[in-house]
């Protein structure tokens, strides 16, 4: 398994990986060496729209104010305070993700965390003005309990979508947002 990294602000934001793959757990581990904070999340709690504006609420610390919404979610995936990332990064690791791959929300889902992740991966805003803040490490894993080529393909053609790239790799998917789409 080779093409993604954990611990660094490149792409893809969101993997899929097989539960215990030892490769996404050896960068998580080396993401906390290095000070980032690699946070978890049961797919059981992510399973509605509701749930998962809650999970994330609780988990990363959102704000009081957060709006419990997808626009909300992708600002405050990119402003998470010091605190949750320790200005070095994150990974919000999602168990048993197989289960939220049928969800009607699923495709977006994984978008809204694209988006986040892709701003706070950057050291610019949207207008490509330099940001007070260096860029900081933002990734979401996807740990799926049966995740063979047939699984694989599945959750490949459910992310597919026109703003985000999809790549595969050895025993992993992972997406991002398409550069040609948003930026």
């Amino acid at each position: 398994m080779t093409g993604f990294d954990i611990t660094g602000t490149s792409a893809p934001w969101a993997l899929f990986v097989p539960r215990g793959a030892p490769e996404a757990e050896g960068q998580l581990a080396a993401l906390e060496a290095k000070g980032g904070h690699v946070h978890h999340f049961a797919a059981a709690d992510l399973m509605t729209e509701q749930g998962i504006h809650g999970a994330f609420a609780r988990t990363l610390q959102f704000p009081g104010y957060y709006g419990r919404n997808w626009d909300a979610l992708v600002d405050c995936l990119d402003d998470l305070c010091g605190a949750v990332t320790s200005r070095v990064g994150i990974a919000c690791v999602i168990h048993d993700a197989d289960a939220l791959v049928e969800t009607e929300h699923f495709p977006l889902f994984v978008s809204v965390l694209c988006q986040g992740a892709d701003r706070a991966n950057s050291a610019v805003d949207l207008d490509g003005f330099p940001l007070d803040r260096s860029a900081v490490a933002e990734h979401f894993v996807f740990e799926c309990g049966e995740f063979d080529r047939e699984m694989q393909e599945k959750v490949a053609r459910r992310v597919e979508q026109p703003d985000l790239v999809v790549t595969r790799g050895d025993g992993f998917v992972g997406a991002a947002l398409d550069p040609e789409e948003w930026h």
